[in-house]
């Protein structure tokens, strides 16, 4: 990884570091994540390499791009384009209370379906939706990110993962220890709906226990009435309890909300 340098560190869990990295002749910005496979286990180690693999094969307009990856003694270096537009997290903070325009909303919500699509039609899941691993391009492009490595870089365990800070975006089925399925990522899509609608979290509380029964409940403040009734009922029918009734992703796309949108976005039909 000799012909990048690094600018500054992004990001830094108990596996490893993330950096945004020059290359020196092209001068174009990535992220590096810098991965100690020293303190994994085989079976750990192995993950890493498959999660490589699984990342290698994704090509999407709005799924982040794997460029390359190396190993050197027990280091995993990966190279990953590199979003300048920051994330949605930020730009719902940066909102500082005004709402977005429902268009605004779905445009985002669109790019994210297809790019969950895109996974889902592999058999790959995401397992860590949210909207600090959706990122933006200069000019505005939704790309989703952070497949798994995220997890690499935090901890390899859910348990370990749902401490590390609050767990807003996990469905019943994960907080009721069940098993987690394609279902699990639409319901983490429908809370970063609900964020963009509302600029909250769908699901919060002063303490993990309360916030599991919120989630199980399914209980959540209603969305300001600016917004059309097809948007309230489609986050409800995000947040079905049972995984079953909640709709694929390519259902959610079906949908007329979406459709209207979704020709700007796409040529042929999904």
């Amino acid at each position: 990884m000799e012909k990048y340098k690094t600018l500054k560190k992004i990001g830094e869990g108990s596996f490893g570091s993330a950096f945004v990295v020059k290359h020196k002749i092209s001068e174009k910005c990535f992220v590096m994540k810098e991965i100690n496979m020293k303190k994994m286990s085989n079976k750990e180690q192995e993950e890493a390499r498959k999660e490589v693999t699984c990342l290698a094969k994704l090509n999407h307009q709005n799924i982040v791009s794997y460029i390359e990856h190396s190993e050197v003694s027990s280091m995993l270096f990966i190279i990953m384009d590199y979003c300048e537009g920051g994330d949605l997290h930020n730009k719902i903070v940066a909102q500082k209370g005004v709402l977005f325009s429902q268009n605004q909303i779905l445009d985002w919500f669109i790019q994210l379906c297809l790019a969950v699509k895109h996974i889902h039609d592999q058999k790959i899941l995401h397992r860590d939706i949210k909207s600090q691993n959706i990122f933006l391009t200069k000019q505005g492009v939704i790309k989703l990110g952070d497949f798994g490595i995220a997890k690499l870089l935090n901890s390899t365990s859910e348990l370990a993962r749902t401490c590390i800070g609050t767990p807003y975006y996990l469905s019943p089925e994960i907080v009721e220890n069940k098993p987690y399925n394609n279902k699990s990522d639409i319901w983490s899509m429908g809370c970063v709906l609900y964020e963009l609608t509302t600029l909250k979290h769908a699901f919060e509380a002063e303490s993990l226990k309360v916030l599991v029964m919120k989630i199980v409940r399914g209980s959540y403040p209603p969305i300001n009435q600016r917004y059309s009734l097809d948007l309230k009922n489609l986050i409800a029918h995000i947040f079905k309890k049972d995984p079953s009734d909640r709709p694929t992703v390519k259902v959610i796309l079906k949908k007329p909300l979406l459709q209207e949108r979704l020709k700007m976005f796409v040529s042929v039909a999904v």
